[in-house]
């Protein structure tokens, strides 16, 4: 494997793990011990840790190890803001390029969805809402939203874990049905708005602990 394509997989293992809480919050991260459970030279697994700490998911204490970020209130915010205004732009600009082949795979990933939240099955319903929105992005074709989104997913994703391992995420089956009709309707202004809101409803570490 090239040295590129290492570091890339080194990053994205690692942020995996951040994400799905194999690497839980406030946990230290040491390069040497990550390389040998990654089997891998130090080198990457450095120049991951500041791309990660670059991204909000670890924080490099002067004088300390490295560790995993807090779930905290105020970098969630940000990020969920920044990705529903993200999804919203793919949305409003992919209405009117989405085929029937597109909106059955939205209803057909919204169907996986569904069956996953009843199953009390997180990682298959965060792969299901990964793929469901996925299809306006990738139709839409914009490699700033892409970009965007790629950074700040991540941060978003360990809220979405809250939603999606609660009665809560059953509410977002229906959020989803009436996101791909508006898509079918060719109503791109409606549709936008409600990805935005589909995106910026997830709930903060406080909300869920309040509530």
């Amino acid at each position: 494997m090239s040295r590129s394509l290492l570091r890339d997989e080194v990053f994205t293992r690692l942020r995996e793990a951040i994400v799905d809480g194999t690497l839980a919050p406030g946990e230290s991260l040491r390069d040497q011990e990550l390389a040998g459970w990654l089997g891998v030279s130090r080198t990457p697994v450095r120049e991951a840790l500041l791309r990660l700490a670059g991204v909000g998911l670890v924080v490099a204490r002067p004088g300390s190890s490295t560790v995993v970020s807090p779930l905290e209130v105020r970098a969630v915010r940000d990020a969920r803001d920044v990705v529903a205004a993200m999804h919203e732009v793919a949305v409003r600009e992919a209405v009117g390029q989405l085929t029937r082949w597109h909106l059955a795979a939205m209803r057909a990933a919204n169907k996986r969805f569904a069956a996953a939240v009843r199953a009390g099955e997180v990682e298959q319903a965060l792969a299901a809402d990964d793929a469901l929105h996925q299809v306006p992005v990738d139709v839409a074709g914009n490699q700033a939203v892409r970009a965007v989104l790629d950074q700040y997913t991540p941060v978003v994703r360990r809220a979405e874990r809250l939603r999606f391992s609660s009665l809560a995420g059953r509410g977002s089956v229906a959020r989803h049905a009436d996101l791909i009709r508006l898509c079918a309707d060719g109503d791109a202004a409606a549709a936008a708005a409600l990805a935005f809101d589909t995106w910026h409803s997830l709930p903060t570490p406080d909300a869920h602990e309040e509530g």
